[in-house]
């Protein structure tokens, strides 16, 4: 029978809790430490809350180093190169490591990455993956060097995306195939099968780290199928609004339609609510005002007719 794997997992939010929860429970490793972020204050009374992943690690006994920066803890570093180590597994863990620490283990560092490698390198390749409309992303694990996320791919696994798949959704998925995935790399190192295939850096893309004013939709800029996209990729954040009248609008849910309208026109009538784009025009079925709850397009079609009694159609930002 072969040994167990010792393997440190490091990560931070609960996309790395199925991950870390496997390796926990797999029968030919030992989780050894995790590792991740410090706890932060959080919520209206700013009480300090822990990482799930430290919650994990805490409720499992797992011994836990919470830092700032690995690379300065230098006597856990001391302690691990005396530990005999054979893997770090890297999930969403919001940190670089240092040379000195990726050369620790004996078989190697490993990133899990939610694409399919060299495609959407960095922090939000979901999103990216939704916003360019694509219809497959998949998991990819790749041998950790200094260069993000540039390593040799010793695990890939493609999936396809539903044409109504928003980010939470995708997100929900991929953090469970993260796993599935990466206990299908231990059983193919165990195995003996096992190889690495060095990334094409001609088919390089990136997916640099979302910003809440991304969020913002402009009709009169984007075809519909663009601003269809930009909703199911920022759902849940950053979220996608328009202005009305000064009032922000946070569009929930919509749709193609075939109404005919001028680029940023929005116009409501019997049948609901639309916005012309580049293209074709898309129609809302749920949006929410700000300081009120999200509606459906009848009830916001009814509270546009109290607030505007004698308007139809507006030109948008």
């Amino acid at each position: 029978m072969a040994q167990k794997l010792n393997i440190v997992f490091f990560g931070t939010p609960e996309f790395s809790v199925p991950a870390m929860d496997m390796l926990h429970n797999h029968p030919m490793v030992n989780l050894k430490y995790v590792v991740t972020m410090p706890d932060r204050p959080a919520g209206r009374g700013q009480k300090l809350q822990s990482p799930p992943v430290a919650l994990y690690a805490k409720e499992h006994k797992i011994p836990l180093i919470q830092t700032e920066n690995i690379n300065k803890e230098e006597a856990f570093i001391e302690n691990l190169k005396a530990e005999q180590i054979d893997m770090f597994v890297v999930l969403a863990f919001s940190q670089f490591l240092s040379t000195n620490v990726l050369d620790i283990p004996k078989v190697g560092p490993y990133n899990i990455h939610t694409s399919l490698l060299p495609k959407y390198r960095g922090a939000a390749p979901i999103q990216y993956a939704l916003l360019n409309g694509d219809t497959y992303t998949g998991v990819s694990i790749q041998r950790m060097v200094q260069k993000m996320d540039a390593g040799n791919i010793v695990y890939s696994n493609e999936v396809s995306i539903s044409p109504s798949e928003n980010g939470g959704q995708l997100f929900t998925r991929l953090k469970f195939l993260a796993a599935l995935g990466l206990n299908d790399f231990i059983e193919n190192y165990l195995s003996g099968n096992y190889n690495e295939e060095v990334q094409d850096e001609s088919k390089v893309s990136y997916a640099p780290t979302l910003k809440k004013e991304m969020g913002l939709l402009s009709f009169s800029n984007h075809n519909s199928d663009e601003i269809l996209n930009r909703i199911r990729a920022f759902d849940p954040w950053p979220g996608t609004y328009f202005f009305l009248e000064g009032k922000r609008i946070k569009v929930l849910n919509a749709s193609i339609s075939s109404l005919k309208l001028p680029p940023g026109n929005l116009l409501i009538n019997e049948e609901g609510i639309f916005a012309g784009t580049k293209t074709q025009a898309i129609q809302f079925q749920q949006l929410q005002i700000e300081g009120k709850k999200p509606e459906n397009d009848t009830d916001f079609k009814n509270r546009l007719k109290n607030m505007f009694p004698q308007q139809t159609s507006w030109e948008l930002q």
